[in-house]
């Protein structure tokens, strides 16, 4: 069920609650309300933040814009689904192809 704008409840079987931000799109582009960000998502930001400045001096990267791993990014979702007692199994082919493509949902 919608609880908020950009913010849907899903319960799972034994009971435990999930919720939906932005249609799992890009939350500070899409459901932005200039009211700043809520601790759900700083969390994480700050999380790859680290990680991506950790990677960059263990690193000899090139001058210029580098893309973080995909490993950080999963690394912290990882740590997120995990603080909150969630597993998942694995991604459909729905997720996969969104995730491998940057147009989809901008």
């Amino acid at each position: 069920k919608e609880v908020r704008e950009s913010i849907e409840e899903f319960t799972t079987k034994d009971g435990r609650k999930i919720y939906l931000l932005a249609d799992g799109r890009l939350v500070n582009l899409s459901a932005a309300r200039g009211q700043g960000h809520p601790a759900e998502i700083m969390d994480m930001s700050f999380a790859v933040q680290a990680l991506s400045a950790k990677y960059i001096l263990e690193n000899d990267l090139p001058v210029g814009v580098t893309k973080a791993p995909d490993e950080i990014d999963y690394t912290v979702a990882s740590m997120k689904l995990d603080a909150m007692g969630i597993e998942i199994d694995s991604l459909t082919d729905k997720q996969k192809a969104y995730m491998a493509n940057w147009q989809e949902g901008t």
